[in-house]
C-alpha cells in the first residue's frame, strides 16, 4: 500500500473519485453492514472541497477515512532517524494501518511533517477481539428510573439529556471477529467510538518494532522509545473540533464543543458533570477520576456544613468563655506573672497579654469540637462506603465489571516485554511469556527501598532542622521589641513570639516541601521504572505507594510535631529539657499561651491553603501562559489554513502521570481534612471551595489546554482506594489524640466535674498553673532583664506540680494523674465508639446496589441465551447448506446426520 504525501494530493483525489462503485456494492452485499467508505460524499463537502479540503478536519483527504492517531516529526537530515521512521512506518503498514503524510510545506512552521494514521475495519475488529473490548449486542430492556415527586428541585442543576446520556443503554459482550453478525453493527466506521479506535491504534504503536525483518533487536520497539530518542516529536489522537465552535462536518460529533459549553466553563459550577460524555470522549480512566472528584466534593458539602456550625458555636459562645475572661481580666490575668519561655532573651510576662490568643483558641477548641471530631470519623466511613456503591454502578454502566482480569493478562507494558529477555511457560495459558528472575527482582527492590528510605530520612532531617530553627529564632523574636508595660514581648501589635515563630517556620517548611516534591517526583519515576512492573496497573500502584509515602511524611510531619510533640516534653523551671542536650542551649519549645491547638490550626492553615493556591496557580496559569501565543494565533486563523493536527500539536501533552498528580493532590487534601480536622473545623469548607474550582479548572485544562489523551480503561481508582481507607482509620486515632493531648478540653472537663467549687469554670486558670520560686531558677535560664524583683518572688507555668515548700515540691500532683487517666479513657472510648459505628455502617451498606446486581445477572443470562441461540441458528444454516449441496445417496448412507439436522431444526 502506498502512502499519500502532500505532493500527490491531486493525483490521489482524482484516483479516489474515479474508483468504480461496483466494488463497493459487492462489499456491501457480502458484509450486510454499511461502511463510511460506501457512503456518498459527506455533507458540507462539495466537489471543490474534495479537491481543496477543509484542513480543520479529522478525516483523511478523501473525507471518508477517519484520522485515529497523528505522529509528528521534523526532518533534521539525521539518517538514523530517517531509517527508524522508514522501518517503523513500513511495519505499521504491514500491521494493516493506513498512513497519510502531510508535507512540511503544508504546515504552518514549514518544518514539521505530520503522519496521519487510520485503522480500517479489519484492524479494529482483530484487535478488539484481542483486547476483549465489550460492544453492544442488544438494547437494554431495563426501564429508566421514574421521576421522583420532588425531582423538579434538581432541574436547575441538570444538563440536557443528550449531554448526560450521549448514547443509548445496551447489553454488551466481548467482541469476537468470527461473530460479527451477533453484535448490533449498523455502521462499521462508527461502530467503534473514537476513544476505542485511538486506544487500539496506540496498542499497535506501542508494540510495533522499527527494525528490519532480518534483525532481532528487541529494544527497538514501540512509539515511546521513538519519542524519547527524538525520531518523532509527538504522538496523539485528535480532538474532534475546536472547543469554541462546532465542526462544519456533520459526520463529526463535536463532543469537545459540548464538553466545553456544559462542563468546562466556571459558570457551570453548580451543574452536574456529564460523566457519560467524559467517558465516551476521554475514556474510562479519566471518567472515573472526575466521577470520584465530583462525589468527594458533594460529600464535602455535609462536612463543611457541620464544620461551619461548629465554628459558629465557638463564635456564639465567645462571651460565655470564662477561662478567656479570667486571662483578660486585669485583676486575675494582670497579676499573674509567667515564667520565661526561653533562656536569657525571654523575660517574665503577664498572663493577660495573651488575651487575644486565648479568644482565638476558643473559636476552635470548644465543646463542639469533640462532636465534630466524632462526626468526621463517621463521615469518612459514609463517604468511602457510598463511593463503593457509586463505583459499582459505574463499573456496570461503563462495561468494567470483568476488566480486572483483562488488565492483568492483556495490558502488559511494552517495557516489560522488551527488558525481560527470559521466557517461561505460563501454567494457565500454556504459552511462553517474559519474566523477571528472582535475583534481579530482589536487587531492584532493594535499591528501590533504599532510595525511598533515604528520601524519607532526608525529610525527617529537614523537619528536625525546622524544629531547631523554631527553637533558635524564638528568642530572637522575643528580643525584637521591649514592651515597657512589662507584658510579653510583642512582634507588631497582635503577634506573640510563639505565633511569629510558628508562622515563619510553617512558611519555611512549605517551601522545603515544594522543593523536595520537585526532586522526589523524578526519583520515584526512575526507581519505579527500574523495578520493571509487568502491567500498567502494577506500575501505577507501585508509583502511587512510593509517592504517597513520601508525600505523607513531607506534608504531615510538621503537623504531627505540633500536635503530638510540641509542649509535651518541656520540663519545668529549673529542670528544662533540651533538644540536643543542655550544651545546645536549644530548649524544647513550649506551646503558645493560648494552647497548642491554635498553633496546629496555624500550621494546618498555612500548609493546606498554600498547597491549594500553588496547585491552582500551576494548573490554571502556567498552561494558559504557555499556550497563550499559539492559542491566540489559532483563534484568528481561518479553518482551511490552520489544520486540526497543527492546532492540537501546539497544545500541552497530557503525560502518563498527569492523572496521578490530580489524585495525589486530592488525597493529600483528604488527609488534611481528616487527620487534623479536630484542630480546624473550617478545613472541609476550604476544601469544598477549592474542589468546586478544581473540577472546572481540570475540565478547562482537558478541553482547551491539553491534547486529547489516549483513552485508557480503569475499573476503579486503584491503589488510592486502599490509601483512603488507611487514612480514614488513622484519622480516628489522630483526632482522638488531638482532643486528648493537644486540646485543653479534657483538663477543663476534669476541673469542672472534680475540682470546681462552684460547678463552673471559675478558677480554672489559677488551678491549671503551677508555682515556681524565682530564686531557684538557674542563672542560665534567667532573663537578662530582672525586673521581677520589684513585683513578685514567684512565677507561674503550665503544668500540674506541687508548689515550693511542699514535701513533694515540683512533682506531679494527683490532679495530673487524674487528667492523664481521663485522657487515656477518652481515647479508648472515642476510638471504640467511632470504630464500632464505622464497621457497623460499612456492614450495613452493601458495596454493590441491589439493582446493579440484578442488571449484572440479567446481562449474563442474556449473553448465555443469545450466544446459545446464535450458535444453534448458525449450525442450522451450516447443516441446511450441507444438505442442499450433498447428493441424496450420501444422506441415505448417513442417518446420524439426518438425526442431527432434525434435532437442531426442532
Amino acid at each position: 500500500m502506498r502512502r499519500i504525501t502532500g505532493r500527490e494530493k491531486e493525483e490521489t483525489l482524482i484516483e479516489l473519485q474515479s474508483a468504480p462503485d461496483s466494488q463497493t456494492t459487492e462489499e456491501s452485499s457480502e458484509n450486510h453492514v454499511s461502511s463510511s467508505s460506501e457512503r456518498a460524499p459527506l455533507p458540507g463537502h462539495s466537489e471543490t472541497d474534495r479537491l481543496q479540503p477543509n484542513r480543520d478536519t479529522v478525516f483523511f483527504r478523501d473525507g471518508v477515512r477517519r484520522i485515529d492517531f497523528v505522529l509528528s516529526y521534523v526532518d533534521d537530515k539525521d539518517e538514523r532517524k530517517q531509517e527508524r521512521r522508514k522501518e517503523f512506518e513500513a511495519n505499521l503498514e504491514k500491521s494493516g494501518l493506513e498512513l497519510e503524510t502531510e508535507d512540511k510545506a503544508d504546515s504552518k512552521d514549514q518544518k514539521t511533517y505530520f503522519l496521519k494514521i487510520h485503522a480500517p475495519w479489519d484492524v479494529l475488529a482483530t484487535y478488539a477481539d484481542v483486547l476483549k473490548i465489550k460492544v453492544p449486542f442488544k438494547e437494554s430492556d431495563f426501564p429508566h428510573g421514574r421521576e421522583a415527586p420532588l425531582n423538579w428541585i434538581s432541574h436547575p442543576f441538570r444538563l440536557p439529556d443528550h449531554i448526560m446520556n450521549p448514547q443509548p443503554d445496551y447489553f454488551t459482550y466481548h467482541f469476537e471477529k468470527n461473530k460479527v453478525d451477533f453484535f448490533l453493527i449498523r455502521d462499521k466506521e462508527t461502530f467503534f467510538p473514537p476513544s476505542t479506535r485511538n486506544r487500539i491504534v496506540f496498542y499497535i504503536l506501542a508494540r510495533c518494532p522499527y527494525y528490519s525483518e532480518g534483525r532481532q533487536d528487541r529494544e527497538k520497539t514501540g512509539i515511546k522509545r521513538l519519542l524519547s530518542n527524538g525520531t518523532y516529536t509527538a504522538a496523539f489522537p485528535l480532538h474532534d473540533c475546536r472547543y469554541w465552535k462546532k465542526s462544519r462536518n456533520a459526520e463529526c460529533e463535536s463532543e469537545r464543543f459540548n464538553l466545553y459549553n456544559h462542563w468546562a466553563r466556571f459558570l457551570c459550577f453548580y451543574k452536574q458533570q456529564p460523566l457519560n460524555l467524559i467517558r465516551k470522549y476521554y475514556g474510562e480512566k479519566i471518567g472515573i477520576y472526575f466521577a470520584w472528584l465530583g462525589f468527594y466534593t458533594e460529600m464535602l458539602f455535609f462536612a463543611a456544613l457541620m464544620g461551619l456550625i461548629c465554628f459558629t458555636y465557638g463564635v456564639l459562645s465567645y462571651d460565655d468563655n470564662i477561662s478567656s475572661k479570667e486571662i483578660c481580666d486585669s485583676v486575675i490575668g494582670g497579676r499573674i506573672v509567667m515564667c520565661p519561655l526561653c533562656d536569657r532573651k525571654c523575660p517574665f510576662w503577664k498572663l493577660n497579654s495573651t488575651c487575644l490568643s486565648s479568644w482565638q483558641s476558643h473559636l476552635f477548641d470548644n465543646e463542639g469540637t469533640v462532636f465534630f471530631a466524632i462526626f468526621m470519623g463517621i463521615w469518612v466511613t459514609l463517604f468511602l462506603e457510598f463511593w463503593k456503591r457509586r463505583q459499582a454502578r459505574l463499573e456496570y454502566e461503563w462495561d468494567l465489571v470483568d476488566f480486572e482480569e483483562e488488565q492483568q493478562q492483556l495490558q502488559i507494558r511494552p517495557e516489560f516485554e522488551i527488558n525481560c529477555t527470559n521466557r517461561r511457560l505460563n501454567k494457565i495459558t500454556q504459552e511462553m511469556e517474559p519474566y523477571l528472575p528472582v535475583h534481579s527482582r530482589c536487587a531492584r527492590y532493594f535499591l528501590s527501598g533504599a532510595t525511598v528510605l533515604f528520601w524519607v530520612s532526608l525529610i525527617v532531617a529537614c523537619i528536625i532542622g525546622v524544629i531547631a530553627y523554631r527553637l533558635a529564632v524564638h528568642a530572637a523574636f522575643a528580643s525584637i521589641i521591649k514592651d515597657p508595660m512589662r507584658k510579653i514581648q510583642l512582634v507588631g501589635r497582635f503577634i506573640t513570639p510563639q505565633l511569629a515563630t510558628s508562622v515563619t517556620a510553617s512558611c519555611i517548611n512549605f517551601v522545603i516541601i515544594m522543593i523536595l516534591n520537585f526532586f522526589y517526583e523524578k526519583v520515584a519515576v526512575w526507581i519505579t521504572d527500574l523495578e520493571i512492573p509487568k502491567t500498567h496497573l502494577e506500575y501505577e500502584n507501585r508509583l502511587t505507594m512510593k509517592m504517597f509515602l513520601f508525600q505523607f511524611v513531607n506534608y504531615y510531619s510538621s503537623c504531627f510535631y505540633v500536635a503530638f510533640f510540641k509542649g509535651k516534653f518541656v520540663g519545668y523551671p529549673g529542670d528544662y529539657s533540651y533538644m540536643f542536650g543542655k550544651w545546645s542551649r536549644l530548649r524544647n519549645e513550649e506551646c503558645d499561651p493560648g494552647g497548642c491547638l491554635i498553633e496546629l490550626t496555624t500550621q494546618l492553615l498555612i500548609v493546606m491553603v498554600g498547597k491549594q493556591l500553588w496547585g491552582n496557580i500551576q494548573e490554571a496559569l502556567l498552561p494558559l501562559i504557555r499556550n497563550w501565543w499559539s492559542s491566540r494565533k489559532g483563534h484568528h486563523s481561518p479553518d482551511n489554513r490552520y489544520s486540526r493536527w497543527e492546532q492540537d500539536y501546539v497544545l500541552v501533552n497530557f503525560s502518563q502521570l498527569g492523572l496521578f498528580h490530580e489524585y495525589l493532590e486530592m488525597v493529600i487534601q483528604f488527609g488534611f481534612i481528616t487527620l487534623f480536622v479536630a484542630s480546624f473545623p473550617l478545613a472541609p469548607l476550604l476544601a469544598l471551595v477549592n474542589n468546586i474550582l478544581e473540577i472546572r479548572v481540570d475540565a478547562w485544562k482537558f478541553t482547551t489546554q491539553f491534547r486529547r489523551p489516549m483513552a485508557s480503561k480503569a475499573r476503579n481508582i486503584g491503589a488510592w482506594q486502599e490509601i483512603l481507607n488507611a487514612v480514614a482509620i488513622l484519622s480516628v486515632v489522630t483526632n482522638s489524640f488531638i482532643m486528648a493531648f493537644t486540646s485543653d478540653m479534657i483538663p477543663r472537663l476534669v476541673y469542672l466535674y472534680a475540682y470546681s467549687r462552684h460547678g463552673n469554670m471559675e478558677g480554672y486558670i489559677n488551678n491549671s498553673l503551677s508555682v515556681y520560686n524565682i530564686s531557684q531558677i538557674p542563672l542560665p535560664n534567667m532573663p537578662e532583664d530582672d525586673w521581677h524583683h520589684n513585683s513578685t518572688s514567684t512565677c507561674r507555668y503550665r503544668d500540674y506540680r506541687y508548689p515550693p515548700g511542699h514535701e513533694r515540691e515540683y512533682t506531679h500532683t494527683m490532679q495530673f494523674w487524674h487528667i492523664l487517666a481521663a485522657k487515656m479513657a477518652f481515647i479508648i472510648i472515642m476510638e471504640h465508639v467511632v470504630f464500632v459505628v464505622k464497621f457497623f455502617v460499612a456492614w450495613l451498606i452493601p458495596d454493590v446496589p441491589s439493582d446493579v446486581k440484578a442488571r449484572i445477572r440479567r446481562e449474563r443470562f442474556l449473553v448465555q441465551e443469545y450466544l446459545h441461540n446464535y450458535e444453534v441458528e448458525k449450525l442450522k444454516l451450516q447443516l441446511s447448506a450441507s444438505f442442499i449441496t450433498e447428493p441424496c445417496s450420501d444422506w441415505t448412507l448417513r442417518p446420524d446426520k439426518q438425526e442431527m439436522l432434525s434435532e437442531c431444526l426442532t
